[in-house]
């Protein structure tokens, strides 16, 4: 669920007019619901209760310090896969001891900081990974926490840019060679085998890829437990959203009326606990897009309209690069009215954004309310990969960032202006 509806006619995030706060901050805007991230760590969280179970955020999903520090304070662990997110942990209140460091590139300089900061584990997606690891914790004097991350080979039937479990994909260590690199890898003086980790792919909208990793992967677990003495299983993220009819008028299932219900927690829970809660390990989550993706929302305005032959263009003041996800994924975001319309009047019409790239359009042929330039409009289920993928192309400050708590909205992140832009640039003398 998400906090986001009509009210008299106007759209809210949880009790505040969107339109206010766009005719206050300007738009381009990303507004993102407090209630709506906590309500999803809570639900999660409940739903593995019978695990000893830590869920560690996928920080790379929406970094915004404001939300790490919500998690945070609800005892959040954190996924992270740069120096820079370890980084925006600590400044955000996150405790480095909860957080897994993942990433197929980790340099020196990261592995030299997480060592120095204590992080859980560093998931090892190489061979030569771990060797390196090995290498600079011995120059450090310290022994590095290290799980592998194994590639099951399972298909999660998602987009290609998005799947990782699969033996083509550059992640992990191939199913059939782990056993051999954990004997490997135990052997090396400086590195302390602490778990094992996988994760097949993100916005899987079915429990059954899940269920078929584990399976596969369950007996490895158990061996490795007794081998090496491993302490924790992490089966990653992946729990996908929907993205499509996410809003109605009232109160109602914003699902109701789809043929294909989401994938919910509870099924979630219902199928994977009675296959973890054997192994007797800490299980770790590794949720992002499910924590924060329905929490947030593109705001922007139309600016013009460009009726051609062939096409109706609604032209609109944000951009492929304030939200890149359509042109990169094809990913669909539900384009609503800020202002409820009033009667049953549509047209076909593409949204494009003002970046001069023929990719920079949010939807094409699609039936909208009829929009008068100045009308503004929302992106819903903008809260994941959308201002953390965000970029300066075509010179273009980044928006604000706006956060929602009940009748407060809070300024998380001011919007930037043309000195910000070159900030760090020098022309040579």
């Amino acid at each position: 669920m998400h906090s986001f509806h009509y009210e008299n006619g106007a759209l809210h995030c949880e009790s505040i007019s969107l339109d206010a706060l766009a005719q206050e901050h300007g738009t381009p805007l990303y507004i993102y619901s407090k209630s709506t991230i906590l309500d999803h760590f809570r639900r999660l969280s409940a739903s593995m209760s019978e695990l000893d179970c830590r869920i560690c955020y996928a920080t790379k999903a929406n970094s915004n310090l404001a939300v790490l520090n919500l998690l945070a304070q609800e005892g959040a662990g954190f996924d992270i896969v740069s120096g820079g997110e370890l980084f925006r942990i600590e400044k955000a209140g996150g405790d480095p001891g909860l957080c897994t460091f993942a990433g197929v590139g980790k340099t020196r300089e990261e592995i030299e900081l997480g060592l120095r900061k204590g992080i859980y584990s560093f998931n090892a997606e190489s061979e030569a990974e771990v060797a390196f690891i090995d290498k600079v914790a011995g120059e450090l004097g310290m022994k590095a926490p290290v799980a592998l991350r194994v590639n099951p080979n399972v298909d999660a039937k998602t987009h290609k840019y998005i799947s990782t479990g699969k033996s083509e994909n550059k992640f992990g260590i191939d199913f059939e060679t782990i056993c051999e690199a954990y004997a490997r890898a135990a052997a090396l003086p400086n590195v302390e085998i602490r778990g094992l980790q996988m994760h097949i792919g993100s916005q899987l909208t079915s429990v059954k890829p899940f269920v078929e990793a584990v399976e596969k992967v369950a007996p490895l677990v158990q061996e490795l437990k007794e081998e090496y003495g491993i302490e924790f299983f992490s089966i990653g993220g992946g729990i996908g959203i929907v993205y499509e009819n996410t809003l109605a008028s009232g109160q109602s299932s914003w699902w109701q009326d789809q043929e294909e219900k989401p994938l919910t927690i509870e099924e979630y829970a219902d199928q994977l606990v009675p296959l973890l809660k054997p192994l007797g390990l800490k299980i770790i989550l590794e949720p992002g897009r499910f924590m924060v993706g329905n929490a947030g929302a593109l705001i922007t305005e139309v600016l013009y309209e460009k009726k051609g032959s062939a096409k109706t263009f609604k032209i609109v003041d944000a951009g492929m690069n304030d939200l890149i996800r359509p042109a990169l994924y094809e990913g669909h975001h539900d384009i609503v009215p800020l202002a409820e319309a009033s009667g049953d009047a549509q047209e076909t019409v593409d949204i494009v954004g003002p970046v001069c790239e023929s990719g920079d359009f949010f939807a094409q042929n699609i039936e909208l309310p009829e929009l008068a330039e100045g009308d503004r409009i929302a992106l819903l289920s903008s809260g994941a990969y959308g201002f953390v993928m965000a970029s300066n192309y075509n010179s273009r400050p980044l928006p604000a960032e706006i956060l929602v708590d009940g009748d407060q909205a809070h300024v998380i992140r001011q919007r930037q202006t043309f000195d910000d832009l070159i900030a760090g640039e020098q022309i040579l003398s």
